[in-house]
């Protein structure tokens, strides 16, 4: 089974790469040179996917997702976890899940309290201030863990399709694919023809959207052996404020 992988950057090249193409994939290594850490300290997060709740807002019936959901404010070069709060998006970018109030269980303490997760945050925050020009007064981040599984045969990983989150940038990070095919990484310009796939497959290795200018998606997985998953982590990042203060037009 041949896997199309996606063309990396350096990490001295991510935030002009973003600026020109409205995207950019960093490998593993890059990762951890980004947020100042190890790679065997990404690594050691990776367990926190196991025993997730499963997502009872699936819209399509299904039962292949499972996550953890919580909240972080980066602002005067600080990470802050706020009150757990619900996940909001406007009907406008999630024509399926949009407009409703999604009260997921929240990250673990053990999550949030690694160094590790401190360093993935502030980079975020840090590239994505380099990317926008005007640093706003604070970035509203959110944290999803996602485990797409197999147990009935296919998982979605984006069944929204084709999508924009509403934000400013989103960070997508491959944690872990085990005994699946599928779930293809799809990246269309907004308001342009040219788009790109690829597979994101190397443990910790972060694709890096600019949500204003591309539409993203990823194929549905299937499995190769019993107990097929694939894990991510997203973070999404909007400028001063969460999206739930926008309502839907």
């Amino acid at each position: 089974m041949q896997i199309l992988s996606p063309q990396t950057v350096s990490v001295s090249d991510l935030t002009a790469t973003v600026q020109h193409k409205g995207y950019a994939v960093l490998s593993a290594a890059n990762v951890a040179e980004w947020a100042g850490c190890t790679v065997d300290a990404l690594q050691a997060l990776s367990p926190h996917w196991d025993h997730m709740p499963p997502d009872n807002y699936l819209k399509d019936g299904g039962r292949y997702r499972r996550r953890l959901h919580s909240s972080f404010v980066f602002e005067h070069q600080a990470l802050a976890q706020v009150p757990h709060r619900a996940h909001w998006q406007s009907v406008d970018y999630n024509a399926l899940h949009g407009g409703m109030e999604r009260w997921f269980e929240p990250m673990q303490a053990a999550t949030v309290a690694s160094p590790a997760w401190t360093q993935l945050l502030t980079a975020l925050a840090n590239t994505a201030s380099q990317v926008h020009g005007t640093p706003p007064s604070k970035w509203c981040i959110e944290a999803h863990q996602f485990r797409i599984d197999t147990t009935d045969g296919i998982g979605r990983p984006t069944p929204e399709g084709a999508h924009r989150d509403g934000v400013d940038f989103v960070a997508v990070f491959m944690v872990n694919r085990s005994h699946i095919k599928g779930g293809e990484t799809r990246v269309f310009e907004a308001n342009g023809p040219h788009g790109e796939r690829f597979t994101l497959h190397e443990p910790w290795s972060l694709l890096l959207l600019d949500d204003r200018r591309v539409i993203h998606e990823s194929t549905p997985i299937q499995p190769l052996a019993e107990g097929g998953h694939r894990d991510t982590l997203v973070l999404t990042c909007r400028a001063d404020k969460f999206q739930d203060a926008e309502p839907s037009a």
